[in-house]
């Protein structure tokens, strides 16, 4: 199923603004019961203020009710198995678990996946905070 995930991802990243970088990414999540939630990342011309792809996904992911996220794609247009940034990991692992699935992509698909455990092992944890 990861590669409709990936079609989502690459969908967004067309949609991507990214005229100071030159840098278009896009991010797509997939819950449980199957919804999916794209973005791509947005620049402004206070660069580098804006927002990436993964936390545009992750805005329509909680406008849109939530839910298990079980995977999640990322992919760049000049630079293959692109990562989210720090800043998104932990986004990320806010919502997501540690054995999420993370896919990494090129402009032909799945490259690699690993988990938000992997690209985030020692990620702040909200429940600290309670």
């Amino acid at each position: 199923m990861s590669h409709d995930l990936f079609l989502a991802a690459k969908t967004a990243m067309a949609k991507a603004y990214a005229p100071y970088s030159k840098f278009p990414v896009g991010a797509a999540l997939r819950c449980d019961d199957g919804r999916v939630f794209s973005g791509a990342n947005i620049e402004v011309a206070s660069y580098p203020e804006g927002w990436c792809a993964e936390t545009t996904a992750l805005g329509h992911y909680i406008m849109g009710g939530g839910g298990k996220i079980t995977e999640i794609a990322v992919i760049a247009e000049r630079m293959p198995k692109v990562t989210p940034c720090g800043g998104c990991r932990q986004r990320l692992a806010e919502f997501a678990r540690p054995d999420t699935k993370l896919h990494l992509c090129d402009e032909n698909g799945v490259v690699e996946t690993v988990t938000m455990g992997e690209m985030l092992p020692y990620g702040f944890a909200g429940d600290i905070l309670k």
